[in-house]
């Protein structure tokens, strides 16, 4: 069955521009042009991914990512901003967005963003066909990451995981007691340059400490590197 992408745009022309890139590629898509809409429709046909503008009528693209992570839809997100702004970039990260792309773009560069990421996240029926036995299991202290399953745990509760959140987790957990620079970082997990733009990787380090660390003040998981970028280390019992 083919991905199902659904694209989110006020502006037809965009809209249609990128569903018919989409459809070349071999993906099915759905389409929106508000924000209201847009949750709707998220709910209703569950895509595998979603291309959403910032500026939308009725609930803006902030509003939709946000309460489609309030709603535990962990669907990758690419965000699409005209403003080249960093605020309106960090705070979408911040708010649960993948990915952003400034406008004017490419449609192929927008094709090639949405393939990084869906490469680098494991279909339900991927996992299904591997034994257990063959999975990647890291356990520090009281977390526990699944790699084929796409879970993690702390204690025995399970976290809920933005997938770049959990590619990151288990990049960290692959390479424990390493020391990798945001640029690394940027490279293995996001697939592709960000032109110096390391932002991205603090706003996703902030994330995991908030959901696996007990005091992000004094991380016991993932620590800072002054200077250097960040590493996973056995927390100190």
């Amino acid at each position: 069955m083919p991905k199902k992408i659904m694209v989110v745009d006020d502006e037809e022309s965009i809209v249609t521009l990128l569903q018919y890139n989409l459809e070349q590629a071999g993906y099915e898509v759905i389409t929106a042009f508000d924000g209201e809409e847009a949750l709707q429709l998220a709910v209703k046909e569950n895509p595998d991914f979603i291309v959403l503008d910032l500026m939308l009528p009725k609930l803006d693209g902030l509003e939709v990512c946000k309460e489609l992570r309030l709603q535990k839809m962990n669907v990758p997100i690419l965000m699409l901003t005209a403003k080249d702004d960093e605020f309106d970039k960090v705070l979408g990260l911040e708010l649960g967005a993948d990915d952003y792309l400034t406008k004017p773009f490419s449609p192929r560069e927008v094709v090639a963003r949405i393939k990084a990421i869906l490469r680098r996240t494991k279909s339900q029926d991927y996992q299904d066909s591997h034994n257990s036995e063959e999975e990647e299991v890291y356990r520090y202290g009281n977390l526990s990451i699944y790699t084929e399953r796409y879970e993690a745990f702390l204690d025995k509760t399970l976290l809920e995981l933005t997938p770049k959140e959990f590619e990151l987790l288990v990049y960290l957990a692959r390479h424990k007691g390493k020391v990798l620079t945001r640029d690394q970082l940027l490279s293995a997990v996001w697939n592709y340059d960000f032109a110096g733009d390391t932002r991205i990787v603090d706003v996703h380090i902030s994330h995991l400490r908030d959901k696996i660390e007990q005091d992000t003040r004094k991380p016991a998981y993932i620590k800072t590197i002054r200077g250097l970028g960040y590493k996973m280390e056995e927390p100190v019992t």
